[in-house]
């Protein structure tokens, strides 16, 4: 990606109180900044990054994910940073062996599973540890324990859990405890192939739209799903509160869906493919959007089937992509260099521009990186920012809780396997 002569590299500052203590006089100096623009920021970031990129040289790994706004994909790539989409982040400790210490500018649950796939003596840090995912929030573990131990006391080790990456390694270390899986957006046709062949009942967790859309893609047909209700209403939900008619379905059903979602994904509607299908557009869409939208469109796929559309295209093409809003201003941005338009699905004149970007996963920007690198080069990284599996971390007031040392283990154990698991899967169907 370009960063071009002029171009804002942040879409909005953040307030100062919206730092940690450790960042606030990086982001002091970052908001006295006469303008936005790459002229004046780039010198700014190269006093502090470039020093420590020439002292650790592959020690240091800059990772983000697609989503992150406020051009911070397009500055993690200027300074030598990987882009990737979730699967591919999970795997960066390992291909990048000498790396040392991996600074992840996306969200938590992405930086844990690093942390669960990395050595010991890698450390990953997260530059705001209050970046997040509304899907996962509606499905931490104190939420999904509770049916979990539900159905597995009904089914037993006749049940195993999915867990899409969008999860807490606490709720991976479910799926690894019952023989399941981890999967993504690109891999979960393969890992639910996988998984009906053993012939157990699946518990799929947390979104309901990827999993409705998952079944879609396998065969599973609607009357062999069973929607489970999604954050406190899922936790209070009981088999014994059941009446006999909803038991019987749960019991005849082959997929019990968490019913957890992502709000930007929601926005999407079949008639949104309409309009720009009859204005000549190829619609492509995420399938973490609702079953119906996926199942009317051109092609569905995660982020990288979708930035790889961007790279496959030819001059005069047209794409209209329904998925999160940064995604699609870089898509958009790289795709006019070659005379492609993209478009956002949601924007259609004179509905509202509905297409938004994701606020908790963004809360990453320059100061946050700048920061985060500094500290690490002068040997002080601040503790809440390095990643450890199990690690709980309120996204609204930054509260950390850590599991024990006896109790990690065992959640690393267990998230590890299904993760391992899910790779192993990926690369037997590439192969």
């Amino acid at each position: 990606m370009q960063i071009v002569p002029q171009m804002p590299i942040c879409q909005t500052d953040l307030p100062l109180d919206w730092y940690q203590e450790e960042f606030k006089p990086y982001a002091e100096e970052y908001l006295a900044l006469p303008d936005r623009t790459p002229e004046t920021v780039l010198p700014w970031m190269d006093g502090y990054l470039k020093p420590a990129l020439d002292h650790f040289g592959d020690k240091l790994l800059l990772l983000a994910h697609y989503y992150m706004g406020g051009e911070i994909v397009k500055l993690v790539e200027h300074y030598g940073g990987k882009i990737a989409d979730s699967y591919e982040l999970a795997l960066q400790a390992r291909k990048n062996e000498n790396a040392e210490f991996i600074v992840e500018s996306a969200v938590h649950f992405m930086a844990e599973s690093i942390a669960t796939l990395a050595r010991p003596d890698q450390q990953v840090f997260i530059t705001n540890p209050r970046s997040g995912c509304t899907m996962e929030m509606f499905a931490k573990e104190h939420h999904i324990a509770p049916a979990f131990d539900d159905l597995y006391e009904r089914y037993g080790d006749d049940m195993m859990v999915l867990a899409y990456m969008n999860t807490s390694g606490r709720v991976k270390a479910l799926a690894g405890r019952t023989g399941g899986a981890v999967c993504t957006s690109g891999n979960a046709k393969a890992i639910m192939e996988w998984a009906l062949a053993q012939g157990k009942k699946i518990f799929f967790v947390p979104d309901q739209h990827l999993g409705r859309v998952v079944c879609w893609w396998t065969g599973v047909p609607p009357e062999q799903q069973f929607q489970w209700k999604g954050g406190e209403e899922g936790a209070r939900m009981g088999v014994t509160d059941l009446g006999p008619d909803d038991l019987k379905r749960l019991d005849d059903s082959r997929v019990v869906l968490w019913g957890s979602y992502c709000g930007v994904h929601t926005v999407f509607k079949p008639e949104m493919i309409d309009y720009w299908r009859d204005k000549g557009f190829k619609v492509l869409v995420h399938p973490e959007c609702p079953v119906e939208v996926v199942q009317h469109a051109d092609g569905a796929g995660s982020t990288k089937f979708l930035w790889q559309a961007l790279l496959d295209s030819q001059p005069g093409d047209k794409l209209a992509i329904a998925t999160e809003g940064h995604f699609v201003k870089n898509a958009r941005d790289q795709a006019a260099l070659k005379g492609v338009e993209i478009v956002h699905m949601a924007d259609i004149p004179d509905n509202g521009s509905i297409g938004c970007g994701c606020a908790t996963m963004s809360r990453n920007d320059p100061p946050h990186l700048v920061a985060m690198v500094d500290m690490i080069h002068k040997g002080n990284p601040p503790d809440i920012n390095r990643v450890a599996v199990g690690d709980v971390v309120d996204e609204t007031t930054g509260h950390r809780e850590r599991l024990a040392h006896d109790e990690q283990d065992e959640v690393t154990q267990h998230a590890r396997a299904a993760l391992q698991r899910m790779v192993d899967i990926t690369e037997r169907a590439r192969s």
